[in-house]
């Protein structure tokens, strides 16, 4: 009985004719010694042509029908693959999100998937067709169209696999796998084989591109080995596996940063019990995540309540600010747009003392300030000002020798 494995490609790996018909290619081979599901996005630079149509008609467009337009992408270049794989002599399918049921909440853009249908996948594999699922998306109760946030046919891909209990979720990009940080920063950064779940967690929710934050989180709690690997060269990439063996020796394994922040200041807030909830409460029925928090000490009875956001969630958070001013006591609002947050991923912390200050000196002898500090027992994070992110970036890659 032949192993079965989803296949995910991304939108530079579909981008052309050419590159679809080389992704055709890939599939070809896979399918003689496995059943093979594929997931898709959109070719690339065809969702932001669809973002920018959708926003010619004003900033803030109708959520159902923005996601129902920028969902129709991936129907192309599903469409398209299964083409090509007809003209080599395969058999293929295209399906949308739709067609499979996988049924999701109804928080258009951010949408969660909530179950899928395999049965209509496990009917092509069974008449020998290789299914070309339309990634992205997803399909509320009532019928409409939501869609699951940026990267989101990663996590269509690992739900698939999760579901039907694949043996691995391959997903293919334009890196040959995942580095120790972003070797366009820094060049000397190294490729990682291996790395575990919960690093790989920690560095796509820092923001590590290369693969959605969500779709680790499937792979985590389904138990389902994802590789990362490029289309366009052969190798075989970055497995992201929950066994943490080999993994001791190092102290920090990755160097994540996102630079599309925000921080707010709530000062002069009345330092009374439940006060973090009065503020984050709000944001959390809004839908905003929010991640480094950091309350002062109260003086006066008073304090200063700060957090960070999302870019993509300034509009959102303004106005639930906006709200919070009828009914929460507070001096001003601080707003700070040039922030970035750099932070140290390792399972190495756990058992190793004195990381973060040899992460602090680099910062310090590099003239870095830092604005905030945030960590977990695998994970250092920094607010810093978007300006510095480079210079720290490298500072922190190489007191911690991560090139070698």
């Amino acid at each position: 009985m032949s192993r079965m494995i989803v296949q995910k490609f991304g939108g530079t790996s579909v981008g052309s004719e050419e590159r679809i018909a080389s992704v055709a290619q890939i599939i070809q081979k896979a399918s003689i010694d496995n059943s093979v599901i594929v997931v898709v996005s959109a070719m690339s630079g065809e969702t932001n042509r669809l973002i920018k149509l959708a926003k010619s008609f004003g900033e803030n467009p109708s959520k159902r029908e923005f996601d129902a337009l920028i969902s129709t992408g991936e129907k192309v270049s599903a469409a398209l693959l299964a083409m090509a794989l007809h003209q080599i002599g395969i058999k293929a399918k295209s399906y949308t999100a739709s067609q499979i049921s996988m049924r999701t909440t109804d928080s258009y853009s951010k949408a969660k998937i909530l179950d899928v249908d395999g049965q209509k996948i496990q009917d092509a594999l069974n008449q020998g067709i290789i299914p070309i699922i339309t990634g992205f998306q997803g399909i509320t109760e009532s019928g409409d169209v939501t869609t699951l946030g940026r990267g989101g046919s990663d996590t269509t891909a690992v739900a698939i696999a999760a579901q039907m209990k694949a043996e691995r979720c391959d997903i293919y990009t334009d890196v040959d796998g995942i580095y120790t940080t972003d070797p366009r920063v820094v060049p000397e950064a190294k490729k990682l084989d291996k790395i575990t779940m919960e690093e790989m967690l920690e560095m796509a929710g820092q923001g590590a591109k290369v693969i959605q934050i969500r779709a680790v989180e499937f792979a985590n709690k389904y138990n389902v080995p994802v590789r990362v690997l490029s289309s366009f060269e052969p190798g075989s990439g970055t497995l992201i596996s929950l066994e943490e063996k080999d993994m001791e020796n190092g102290l920090v394994s990755g160097i994540a940063f996102q630079k599309d922040q925000m921080k707010y200041t709530l000062h002069g807030v009345s330092d009374t019990p439940g006060i973090a909830y009065s503020i984050l409460g709000p944001l959390s029925d809004a839908n905003i995540e929010v991640d480094v928090i950091v309350q002062n000490i109260s003086v006066d009875g008073k304090t200063d309540f700060t957090f960070t956001v999302s870019k993509e969630d300034e509009h959102a958070t303004s106005e639930v600010i906006k709200q919070m001013k009828n009914s929460l006591d507070f001096d001003d609002v601080i707003v700070d747009s040039q922030i970035a947050k750099v932070s140290l991923v390792g399972v190495g912390m756990r058992t190793h003392a004195g990381i973060a200050s040899t992460a602090f000196k680099a910062l310090s002898e590099n003239d870095v300030n830092i604005q905030m500090i945030s960590t977990s027992e695998i994970k250092i994070t920094i607010v810093i000002n978007e300006s510095a992110v480079t210079k720290a970036v490298k500072a922190l890659h190489e007191a911690f020798e991560l090139e070698k």
